[in-house]
């Protein structure tokens, strides 16, 4: 049986209840490959001879920074190219979420995007198999 594919707009809002977070603005990213999140001081810890991963996402000027620290112990360090074609080493960690009423987990990368507007891009590899785009739509879980 095939699943029907819900359509999502360009923007939308997601609930990471690991970090007590709720309706996070993030876009919609086709032309990005991974979903990536606003982090920063993402560091590693080592714990009974294992390395864990420790960060919070957002940062303390975000109105929805909750300060909750996360601890991971499988994540990766993936090399990154960026849009200006230099290379940077990023952290990936599987993140659980929560979308139109439903729970969804995928790699996101961990990055500094304070600078941007969205503190959250979804990108193609979550989205493929699950939803439809339309860029004329906005912020569509908000009226499910």
């Amino acid at each position: 049986m095939i699943k029907k594919k819900r359509t999502i707009g360009i923007t939308d809002f997601i609930d990471i209840p690991a970090a007590n977070i709720e309706h996070l603005p993030c876009k919609v990213d086709t032309g990005a490959d991974n979903c990536a999140i606003h982090c920063e001081r993402a560091r590693i810890k080592e714990i009974n001879g294992e390395e864990h991963l420790v960060f919070k996402l957002l940062d303390r000027r975000h109105p929805l920074y909750s300060g909750k620290e996360i601890m991971i112990k499988n994540f990766r360090e993936i090399r990154i190219k960026s849009s200006f074609g230099d290379y940077e080493i990023r952290y990936q960690v599987k993140l659980t979420f929560k979308l139109f009423n439903e729970e969804f987990t995928a790699p996101f990368n961990l990055s500094n995007r304070k600078s941007m507007k969205y503190p959250v891009l979804l990108g193609r590899k979550f989205l493929s198999k699950k939803f439809i785009v339309d860029v004329s739509k906005r912020n569509l879980s908000d009226k499910t």
